[in-house]
């Protein structure tokens, strides 16, 4: 398995140590880590899922738009981070595994490295209250 970039991993110990929810991803959008904090709001310890693809982490948790419709993984914040290399915001519902829908608020940045590289990108996210 290759060495992760030293962007990621200095992310991911940051992500560790941050009092509030964080999922990191890398520059394919494989998901290599999310926090304490997000298992609370994703209603599964990251030891439980580990390392997932975007086609997977991206219907997991069935991100849904107000009305009810499904998104889209190309639409969702981390996903346009990470594909465009722009920040992204975006504000809608979850069901994790526990079947509870939470209603989220993420804000996602690419990881970038010297040269313009994108390494990944990182979600800061949180519930919104009822």
């Amino acid at each position: 398995m290759p060495q992760k970039p030293i962007e990621l991993i200095l992310s991911r110990h940051l992500a560790g140590n941050l009092a509030m929810p964080v999922f990191l991803v890398d520059a394919e959008g494989t998901l290599v880590f999310y926090n304490e904090h997000a298992e609370q709001v994703l209603g599964m310890r990251f030891e439980e899922t580990g390392e997932m693809p975007a086609s997977e982490w991206a219907t997991e948790w069935s991100p849904t738009r107000d009305d009810g419709t499904p998104i889209p993984a190309a639409e969702l914040p981390l996903t346009v981070a990470v594909a465009q290399g722009r920040p992204a915001h975006g504000v809608f519902s979850i069901r994790g595994p526990d079947a509870r829908q939470r209603r989220i608020e993420v804000t996602a940045i690419p990881l970038i490295r010297a040269g313009h590289e994108i390494v990944g990108a990182a979600a800061f996210f949180w519930e919104k209250p009822a």
